[in-house]
């Protein structure tokens, strides 16, 4: 009877893509398994969830960071490569996910820790009997900072559906004007600083939620300050599910920035109601856009400012909706979890 385990330790981080990932692969994976087949999560201490789903408990002590022998297993998954605990014995096959080395662009690390941690990727690369890239972004990196088999690797992109809730109009912040929305963490990387400036010559609203991370909520700040559209410019902090639903379905238009993504789901969930995309030309968004979003390639004021009024002339002009609805259908998290199954399958 094949136990199948996952890490899903990363839900101990709420409102981030990993989590999400966790949460739907966890969620979704009971529906499809056959009668002998069994599952194992690892979860964070004291996590309670997935109602109505069958499956055992192996829950996170602080010594499995330097001995981690978990019970025997026909596959075990480690979803992300920056994982807190790493089978120390074989527990049967070995299967990880790579989502990015955006470590190796963090100005915060020297040439020294980058090299550190590349040497540790490197050995679960080397140990894992199957290697998952995000993206083909992702996996063109690892071809060129690892040494990898490229026999033992395979792309399977996250999904990216949202939960919708029709009836809900209640949201935490309701905008007096239309409003530019954009959700993720906090951090620099995700370049949310350089949005106020394209509230200039217009009267919208920009609205970003995501948790704070240190002092880069100021940066923001002080960018709305400098372009005089401080009061225009709201960071709502972490939001529900059904807050993300209200702003994604009825803002004007999603934009999102960022610097490094492994893939980027949010605005895929944008792309499902239809919604002009603009993106940084960075990393993988290209991939994930597609030619339906439109792309920044230049942070200077006045060339994403270019760019804004082009796209939103080109989408009123053309209304594309029907296509990027389409596209954004590409990626659900059913097929997401199918394209996994047949992988731990194919290991026993």
């Amino acid at each position: 009877m094949p136990l199948i385990g996952l890490d899903l330790e990363k839900l101990k981080y709420p409102h981030n893509g990993l989590y999400t990932v966790c949460w739907q692969l966890g969620q979704r994976l009971p529906r499809y398994l056959l009668p002998n087949e069994e599952l194992l999560y690892y979860l964070p201490a004291g996590f309670r969830g997935f109602d109505n789903v069958r499956y055992e408990t192996l829950y996170y002590q602080w010594y499995h960071r330097y001995l981690f022998n978990p019970p025997k297993t026909a596959v075990w998954h480690a979803l992300h490569q920056d994982t807190n605990v790493f089978p120390r014995r074989r527990a049967g096959k070995l299967v990880l996910t790579i989502h990015d080395l955006n470590f190796l662009m963090d100005e915060r690390k020297d040439d020294r820790t980058k090299a550190q941690l590349l040497r540790r990727l490197q050995e679960q690369v080397d140990e894992a009997d199957r290697i998952v890239a995000i993206s083909q972004f992702t996996f063109d990196t690892i071809q060129e900072h690892l040494k990898v088999d490229t026999d033992k690797c395979c792309i399977v992109y996250n999904g990216a559906d949202i939960q919708e809730y029709p009836s809900f109009d209640a949201p935490c912040y309701r905008p007096r004007r239309p409003f530019l929305f954009s959700v993720g963490m906090l951090l620099p990387k995700k370049n949310f600083h350089v949005l106020p400036a394209l509230l200039q010559h217009n009267q919208y609203e920009l609205i970003i939620a995501g948790a704070p991370h240190g002092d880069y909520f100021r940066k923001i700040q002080e960018e709305a300050v400098q372009y005089g559209v401080s009061n225009r410019v709201k960071l709502l902090g972490p939001i529900s599910d059904q807050d993300k639903y209200w702003y994604l379905k009825n803002c004007y238009a999603y934009v999102f920035p960022s610097m490094t993504e492994g893939f980027g789901i949010p605005p895929i969930e944008a792309m499902h109601f239809g919604k002009p995309v603009f993106l940084s030309d960075k990393t993988s968004l290209p991939e994930v856009g597609g030619n339906l979003a439109y792309y920044f390639r230049d942070f200077e004021p006045d060339a994403m400012q270019k760019v804004f009024e082009d796209g939103m002339t080109h989408y009123e002009q053309y209304k594309p909706a029907a296509a990027i609805i389409a596209h954004a259908r590409q990626f659900g998290w059913d097929r997401m979890t199918c394209e996994y199954l047949k992988i731990y399958r194919s290991l026993y």
